[in-house]
């Protein structure tokens, strides 16, 4: 019984010596030091926002022919230059030649029976007044004078609309300008209205670009964009807005805008990549990194850095205009607090932190 008693003993004493060891272990464990980056904030009141888009012309035509028909030359490449006038493609032209002779035989045949019909009506009026002939055979010569006169008229406009579609076996361009694209070859059979090539003019150039809609609803016609080639930032020219879309683009969410350009310099070619920049004066606003943001239980925090405790604690806030790389804070900081850039998700409330950043707590 003793033994038992003794064995018993030793067992409590064994788990209360492991227990002090494993507080002792835990007390004497450092404490986790996380190192972050971090900003103070301020508001700002002048925005600089920069959207790429490329030079398009303000006038352009796309080009096709009146009429059905094969390709049978094209005298133009994309790039030429063309005056106003001048034949970019021709289709066969045989069935509108046929066509055109056809209208002028039925214009011919048309003539004679006039002709006919003219000395019937003059006989009958020469019997008529013998009284050879009787009123009503007078009338019907008449009226067949006035059928063989309209049977011309109708065979004149028949052969003027033969010979205009005659012409339309020929395009041409409407003005000076520059081929821009092409969609038919020769030997290609097309119809009346297909799209053949396009003609713009580059004396009248635009700058377009598409704008997120948080940003274009401030944005005028007439507002005052700089633009600068994105090839050589360093050629610039200034633009005014012309237009901008009624709509937002349902997958983008933004709007084209169309900026026309005043006297650009010869390096802002149809179809160069340029970039259009906004300076706008707004109300002072507190912009944030997207990376400081933690979404949590429906409801958006960042970390506010405690400078004298070397701590974070999670600061619920308000945003506006929140996009994938930055926010506008509506409500919960002011200028001068320090928050952490990153590492949203992996912080808790009342971590001991150091900075990465270069800049002392």
């Amino acid at each position: 019984m003793r033994r038992i008693l003794v064995a018993g003993t030793s067992l409590v004493c064994l788990s209360l010596g492991l227990a002090a060891c494993q507080k002792e272990d835990e007390a004497g464990k450092p404490e986790v030091i996380r190192p972050v980056l971090s900003t103070i904030l301020k508001s700002q009141s002048v925005q600089v926002r920069g959207f790429a888009g490329k030079v398009e012309p303000r006038f352009e035509t796309k080009l096709g022919f009146r009429t059905l028909g094969r390709i049978v030359r094209r005298d133009v490449s994309v790039g030429d230059q063309v005056s106003n006038g001048q034949e970019i493609a021709a289709i066969d032209p045989l069935a509108l030649e046929l066509a055109v002779q056809a209208a002028e035989a039925s214009l011919s045949s048309a003539k004679a029976q006039l002709a006919n019909a003219a000395s019937t009506e003059d006989r009958q009026k020469a019997l008529l007044s013998q009284s050879s002939a009787t009123e009503a055979t007078f009338d019907q010569a008449q009226q067949a004078h006035e059928a063989a006169r309209a049977s011309v008229v109708r065979a004149e406009a028949d052969l003027t609309k033969a010979r205009e579609e005659l012409g339309y076996a020929v395009l041409r361009s409407d003005f000076d300008g520059v081929v821009t694209s092409l969609q038919a070859d020769v030997g290609q059979t097309v119809t009346a209205g297909q799209q053949i090539a396009v003609v713009a003019r580059p004396d009248v150039r635009e700058a377009v670009v598409d704008i997120p809609e948080a940003v274009a609803n401030p944005i005028k016609i007439g507002s005052k964009f700089g633009v600068s080639l994105q090839t050589d930032p360093t050629i610039q020219t200034s633009g005014v807005v012309r237009e901008i879309a009624p709509q937002a683009d349902e997958a983008t969410r933004t709007r084209r805008t169309r900026i026309t350009l005043e006297q650009p310099p010869e390096g802002f070619r149809l179809g160069t990549t340029v970039t259009a920049y906004l300076t706008t004066a707004a109300d002072p606003r507190i912009r944030i990194p997207a990376t400081a943001i933690l979404d949590k239980d429906g409801k958006t925090f960042v970390w506010l850095i405690d400078s004298k405790q070397a701590t974070v604690s999670a600061k619920e806030v308000k945003l506006e205009n929140r996009t994938n790389f930055e926010a506008i804070v509506a409500d919960g900081l002011t200028d001068g607090d320090r928050i952490a850039t990153a590492g949203a998700h992996s912080l808790t409330d009342g971590q001991k932190i150091k900075l990465t950043d270069g800049n002392p707590l």
